[in-house]
């Protein structure tokens, strides 16, 4: 095979010649040539190469390139392979040193997810390529294939959560020149109708109950916890002189006790009254140690979600109710409190939501303010 033949311009350009093109025996170029510039990074001792389809595109790139070594904001990229950088990534974030855009230890249960889809649809197509040689196309195309191959929107747009922070933190190390997992196309995910009882109908849900279930699901309707942290709430979290339940811990299924979702997740909610009387019905029947599980076994074993379902799914069946998973709970929490006319900056604590605005767009089509009542109080102010 002989060599390519190439045409080097003196900004440091190369014409690269399709392989047939008559140019390789000394002919006239019949084919669509690419450009590759070349910019040598003395910092790394390397040369820094990249393909375009136009002469323009080369020389921007290339300047571009010569001013950010200049300033020593980017390196020649390494040898590194996505497998290498994946397993330097998620030993990094088991030890805290990586974490998230928050500033948030990932949760182990995060990493769990983001191992899984490492292993089973990433790592086997690109984990041998190098890590700077993976392009936006490298990744569309693999988008392209789980979506042939039938994945949910949802496991596609989570297969590549691992991906976006092991670039993250690779373009900010300068290890790499840039992220080839923004802009790409993903399928829609379209949200689920959560379902809400109202308030008739959640005292009915509770009272279909076993006795030993209710206090459980009520405090998922009545106060908004979240599963794990229904699983993690101990009786010294429990303030019935104060009339506040403090969150200060999750729950998960093989660690045990860990830190809340986020920092905002730490924070105390109002008891309220038919939620007191449950739980302290539960305080008296179990009558353990206030460092014991308020839901949890003798043993201080949280109590298991899938159990406490089935239970309540057949309770409920045999009482003719509509079922109600723990998460519908506390949107049905958010949807009493609006009701009830807190506001949505209290209700965002109470919810440990991050900030305002996720509150705001996840509950403010319950929130009252509809059009005919909008132009009232228009109306009022302009008389006033």
């Amino acid at each position: 095979m002989g060599e390519r033949r190439s045409q080097r311009r003196p900004e440091g350009i190369v014409v690269r010649h399709t392989r047939p093109c008559p140019t390789r025996s000394g002919g006239r170029c019949r084919c669509r040539p690419g450009y590759q510039a070349q910019v040598f990074s003395a910092r790394d001792g390397k040369t820094i190469r990249k393909t375009f389809a136009t002469l323009a595109d080369a020389r921007a790139w290339r300047a571009d390139t010569q001013t950010a070594l200049r300033k020593q904001a980017m390196r020649a990229p390494g040898r590194t392979t996505l497998t290498k950088a994946a397993d330097q990534w998620l030993q990094a974030a088991k030890a805290g040193i990586v974490r998230t855009r928050s500033g948030e230890r990932y949760k182990p249960s995060a990493l769990r997810g983001y191992e899984e889809a490492l292993t089973t649809k990433l790592l086997p197509e690109l984990g041998r390529l190098r890590l700077a040689a993976i392009t936006h196309t490298t990744l569309q195309d693999l988008v392209d294939r789980l979506v042939a191959a039938g994945y949910a929107p949802s496991t596609v747009r989570n297969a590549l959560l691992p991906l976006r922070a092991i670039y993250r933190r690779a373009v900010a190390r300068q290890e790499i020149l840039s992220n080839p997992t923004l802009g790409l196309s993903l399928p829609a995910v379209r949200a689920s109708r959560e379902r809400v009882a109202r308030p008739a109908e959640a005292a009915a849900l509770l009272d279909a109950l076993r006795e030993d279930d209710s206090p459980v699901w009520a405090t998922a309707l009545f106060a908004g916890l979240r599963r794990g942290e229904l699983q993690a709430l101990r009786w010294c979290d429990v303030n019935f002189a104060a009339g506040v339940l403090r969150v200060e811990r999750s729950w998960d299924q093989r660690v045990g006790p860990v830190a809340p979702k986020s920092r905002s997740g730490r924070r105390r909610v109002p008891i309220a009254q038919p939620l007191r009387s449950l739980l302290a019905a539960q305080r008296l029947r179990t009558a353990r140690g206030d460092e014991a599980l308020v839901f949890g076994t003798p043993g201080g074993t949280a109590f298991s979600p899938t159990a406490l379902a089935a239970r309540a799914q057949r309770a409920w069946r045999d009482a003719g109710l509509a079922p109600l998973s723990l998460h519908e709970c506390r949107h049905t929490y958010a949807a009493f409190m609006i009701a009830a006319g807190v506001n949505a900056k209290a209700l965002c604590q109470y919810m440990g939501h991050a900030s305002i605005t996720v509150t705001l767009d996840r509950y403010g089509h319950l929130m009252p303010g509809a059009e005919a009542e909008a132009a009232e109080m228009l109306t009022a102010y302009l008389a006033r």
